[in-house]
């Protein structure tokens, strides 16, 4: 009896410290994350865009991509049609890794790998140097809870010569693929994904794939491999895991995927955009294969799916500023129009079962679409709440967690404002861009910069969704009123200026 007692109770102790239990399935969700770089809202199959009705219509570019795994996760949960990014990669990045817009973080442009490219008048006092070890950071927190952490593809939380370079360093139990880099060297296994082949060449190769160069494996297949072998170690240890899978494609180069070529050969767009294409149908293949992986490990019902882009895209179609690559959105990535903020974002139970504990917490809409504003410093709290994980109070958090938006309803307490504070040189310069509610304002630094007008722009989102008419001139009280928004949120949240030609820091003057 005393025996018996004493296997009682060291079974009891073992189910509260194992993430996981025997009997009731799993006790904290497996979290996945799948970022795909310079995807926009327009690339793929998977309308997001809204009519008059506020569902989703089809546009010509939905035609041209072939997505229908993303299809397979809508249908499983909820797709939002107003999810904004930073413009540029590393500043959402680090978001999502903290939870914080970047005019806060200060991550505001993408970082060189190897230097400082704030631009010839950009802000001197920017956090190129990206993620530092110790700060608070979402691998951290669920490491620190029992997950189990990997870090698979595309890292770009900091220059080569900084810790952050290393994913390993800044939460992450697992590395795979993760440097300083912003681009591979190449996608092609034959071109060891750009590392140095007989003693030359290199510097933007992807490191930890050794074991499939020299094959004909693309790099997103290799990534793919590599995601699931770490879930099934994972699943194998019984700990609950979190995966951020963050995809090198769909960036260029525009390498294409032999796999897919032949479905676009005859559409008439030209051979980057149909390799383009290429890349984008590579990883859609990548989201079923681990959508299929995760229910062959028999966790699907476990795992709470991210799945979203992280900025604009960046499709070889049509002029930087117009309705071309993200039509009928204007702009593309790097810039401030909707086509450079607005990425697809889908959030699912992989496998849905209203009975599980876990989707009873967190439960999910199927095939249902959001409608209201949300941004990717959500998926912080978002992910902590489900795994009920607290972060530090002294941590500012930007996001607010996702439910109940979820379930396809609104909520009336959250904000529907975002900010977008770019500070530095590229295809739009040193701007603000920022919306709040059915108004969106754009403030331009230097009024000479190619992509402005003048200091202003505004648009009435709700009237005039592709940007086509600005109403600074006619709607001097709503450009006013924007204007003071715009700057009390850059200043609440310790923005860095621009700077003049004389080194004096740019602020925003409200009219």
């Amino acid at each position: 009896m005393k025996s018996r007692l004493l296997l009682v109770l060291a079974l009891c102790v073992a189910g509260t410290l194992a993430p996981r239990t025997s009997l009731a399935g799993a006790s904290r969700p497996n979290i996945v994350v799948m970022l795909i770089d310079d995807m926009g809202v327009m690339d793929t199959s998977l309308p997001f865009l809204p009519g008059a009705n506020g569902q989703p219509v089809r546009h010509p570019l939905n035609e041209f991509y072939r997505t229908p795994n993303m299809e397979r996760l809508a249908a499983r949960g909820i797709r939002f049609n107003q999810f904004c990014a930073m413009s540029v990669c590393s500043p959402t990045r680090i978001s999502i890794m903290t939870g914080q817009n970047a005019a806060r973080h200060r991550t505001t442009n993408w970082i060189n790998p190897d230097k400082d490219n704030a631009g010839p008048q950009g802000a001197v006092d920017w956090n190129w140097r990206g993620v530092q070890p110790g700060a608070v950071t979402l691998p951290a927190l669920l490491g620190k809870a029992g997950y189990r952490t990997i870090h698979v593809g595309k890292g770009h939380f900091g220059p080569r010569q900084e810790p952050g370079s290393d994913p390993s360093k800044i939460g992450f139990d697992v590395n795979v693929g993760g440097a300083s880099i912003g681009q591979p060297g190449s996608y092609y296994g034959t071109k060891n994904y750009g590392n140095a082949i007989g003693g030359k060449g290199g510097g933007s190769g992807v490191p930890g794939l050794e074991k499939y160069h020299g094959t004909e494996t693309f790099l997103t297949d290799a990534l793919t491999l590599e995601a699931n072998a770490h879930m099934e170690a994972a699943v194998k240890e019984s700990r609950p895991f979190f995966l951020y899978l963050a995809h090198y494609a769909v960036h260029s180069p525009f390498n294409a995927d032999p796999r897919f070529a032949d479905h676009y050969k005859d559409s008439g767009k030209p051979a980057a955009a149909q390799a383009f294409a290429t890349l984008i149908e590579g990883m859609d293949k990548s989201l079923g294969d681990v959508l299929d992986q995760l229910e062959k490990l028999g966790v699907a019902q476990d795992t709470l799916f991210f799945f979203l882009g992280d900025n604009g895209s960046d499709a070889p179609l049509g002029a930087e500023h117009g309705v071309a690559c993200a039509a009928p959105l204007r702009g593309k990535k790097a810039t401030h129009y909707e086509g450079g903020m607005r990425v697809p974002f889908i959030a699912a139970w992989a496998k849905p079962d209203p009975s599980n504990p876990l989707q009873k917490r967190l439960p999910i809409t199927q095939g249902a679409v959001q409608g209201q504003l949300a941004a990717v410093y959500d998926l912080f709290p978002t992910a902590l709440a489900a795994a009920r994980v607290q972060s530090p109070a002294e941590h500012v958090i930007d996001g607010r967690a996702l439910d109940p938006l979820l379930t396809g309803v609104r909520d009336p307490q959250r904000d529907e404002m975002f900010l977008m504070h770019f500070p530095h040189a590229h295809r739009s310069s040193y701007f603000t861009a920022f919306r709040h509610g059915e108004w969106k304002v754009v403030y331009h630094y230097l009024p000479t910069e190619k992509s402005g007008g003048g200091h202003y722009q505004l648009f009435h989102l709700a009237s005039d969704p592709y940007e086509q008419k600005d109403l600074a001139s006619e709607k001097p009280a709503e450009l006013r009123r924007m204007m003071q928004e715009l700057t009390a949120g850059l200043e609440s949240q310790n923005a860095a200026y621009p700077r003049d030609a004389e080194g004096k820091v740019l602020k925003p003057l409200v009219p």
